[in-house]
């Protein structure tokens, strides 16, 4: 089963660097979303990836993961 983590940052230089981590980790392109409006990162994983992927997000320092 999948499940979409979404994770706020305070600037886009951030978003720019979690998306780097999150390809350059394996993770493919077409799973993570970039939203520089709301300075959001979504990542469609199955839920067993979730931790790893959660690592990566929060070594970034989030304002907010859900």
């Amino acid at each position: 089963m999948f499940k979409t983590i979404t994770a706020t940052y305070d600037s886009e230089t951030t978003l720019t660097n979690v998306v780097d981590d999150l390809i350059n980790d394996g993770l493919p392109r077409e799973k993570v979303f970039r939203d520089d409006k709301l300075l959001q990162i979504k990542v469609m994983i199955p839920e067993a990836s979730e931790s790893g992927i959660n690592e990566i997000l929060k070594q970034h320092g989030p304002i907010k993961i859900s």
